[in-house]
């Protein structure tokens, strides 16, 4: 069962102490832009590994999950300020010849990385960049990674909302951690394009209890895009959903799902 039912232009000041309602947030879903829904489905759930979650336009990888908004992107991941995302597989050369064998657009072949992983990039067919690794430790949906002009900052500002567990992945970069999923920020120069209507749309955390979370993120400086409000999602689940806008032009949905 999925534990998690459902997967910023603010000041950076006020990040003394641990929010006692954001300590309860936990990762929750991805917001991905395809002309065909079914298709993207059908994609991840062939290539990487999702499982179907009984929607016409979601999948799960693990406890997150991977739902589209069907519309053309305005643009690619790469470009935004968040440009991929991550899966890792037990045995990446037999993935990479699969990838190969169906067709899939690789970015950059197969390399290890001191010892330590296995990586390659390939990108999905409506331009969402993905880093695809071998990382027996962590399997399955693996991370987020973000672009940033300050990423230092940029991490305390999700930490400081969203909590997470500081780490750092194989020691060569630093991140936080939700349970399985790691969020990651490297530096990038120069302006980046908000991530709404791209192909890569919007991160989505969960709070067990929405409307006292909105009141402390209010407190820290952060102004809701779309404050907390009932939404019926396609299952006829209700729920309430919020938006705000995170450093560097990142879409974020905030939820609390049916209890």
């Amino acid at each position: 069962m999925i534990r998690k039912l459902l997967v910023l232009a603010a000041s950076f000041a006020g990040f003394a102490g641990a929010p006692a309602v954001s300590a309860a947030a936990d990762y929750h879903h991805i917001h991905l832009v395809a002309d065909s829904a079914a298709e993207a489905k059908a994609w991840y759930m062939t290539h990487m590994g999702c499982t179907d979650y009984g929607r016409h336009n979601a999948c799960a990888a693990g406890d997150t999950l991977i739902i589209f908004f069907e519309r053309e992107p305005t643009g690619p991941s790469v470009g935004s300020g968040v440009d991929h995302i991550g899966f890792s597989f037990t045995d990446l050369a037999a993935k990479m010849a699969s990838f190969e064998a169906a067709g899939v657009k690789i970015l950059e072949p197969m390399r290890e990385i001191d010892g330590l992983f296995k990586l390659a990039f390939v990108e999905d067919p409506w331009g969402t960049k993905i880093e695809v690794v071998e990382d027996p430790e962590w399997l399955g949906f693996h991370h987020l990674h973000l672009r940033s002009t300050d990423p230092a900052a940029a991490l305390d500002w999700y930490e400081n909302l969203f909590e997470g567990e500081r780490d750092s992945l194989k020691g060569r970069i630093a991140g936080l951690r939700y349970d399985t999923v790691w969020l990651l920020i490297s530096r990038h120069e120069g302006e980046l394009a908000p991530t709404e209507g791209r192909a890569f749309d919007h991160l989505g955390w969960q709070f067990p209890d929405l409307r006292a979370a909105a009141e402390e993120i209010r407190g820290k400086g952060v102004e809701f895009d779309i404050k907390p409000r009932p939404f019926t999602n396609p299952l006829g689940e209700d729920m309430l959903i919020s938006f705000v806008t995170g450093p560097d032009g990142v879409r974020i949905e905030i939820v609390q799902p049916q209890a």
